[in-house]
């Protein structure tokens, strides 16, 4: 698949098939995510793997799960990660602009494991100081995002944006999220209210 078809089929994924994700592909991930863009070349940012099965619920309950649709987003026993990849950003290194690392990173990680049929769901509700106990991660370091693996078990639909941002399911379980269309996020060479 084209980079640009993997871009625009990607979908956060919240239900996963029960089959451990392949250390090679995870390694290739954080490969990915340490050659992404960093300001001033810094590269402040660090990853740890979690695919233990002990520690995957620990890392588990620190997470909170699609917020417009809580509780039904929550993945059920069975069908949570199958592992993660916990971002860490040393705190003594870095610009201001260096926030904008995390992105790029995450996004090298989500098209590389999309690319070899992994699903992903980045997630910024962590109970951060809770994570940081069970990982041993040191005070001099903070955790922006955790990016959650495995084998997709939903297909998420695209729906067309009608003024509500907040995705649902339908009655078959199905989970629908509105994106607004090119339309009203391009602008050629001037800016021009909609």
């Amino acid at each position: 698949m084209s980079i640009y078809k993997t871009a625009i089929s990607r979908r956060s994924i919240r239900r996963f098939r029960n089959m451990p994700v392949p250390r090679e592909i995870l390694e290739r991930c954080v490969n990915a995510a340490r050659l992404a863009p960093s300001a001033a070349n810094l590269q402040p940012l660090e990853y740890l793997i979690v695919d233990d099965d002990q520690l995957l619920s620990q890392v588990f309950s620190t997470l909170g799960w699609a917020a417009y649709i809580r509780p039904a987003g929550d993945p059920p026993q069975g069908k949570r990660p199958r592992a993660y990849i916990i971002i860490l950003k040393n705190r003594d290194v870095g610009v201001p602009s260096s926030v904008y690392d995390v992105g790029a990173a995450m996004e090298n990680m989500i098209l590389v494991a999309l690319e070899e049929g992994i699903a992903s769901c980045p997630i910024a509700d962590v109970d951060r100081d809770k994570l940081g106990r069970i990982m041993h991660i040191p005070g001099d370091y903070e955790i922006p995002l955790v990016l959650a693996l495995g084998y997709p078990d939903e297909s998420p639909v695209e729906e067309s944006f009608n003024g509500s941002v907040k995705y649902w399911k339908d009655e078959k379980g199905v989970l629908h999220v509105p994106k607004k269309n090119l339309e009203m996020v391009r602008h050629w060479n001037t800016f021009h209210h909609r």
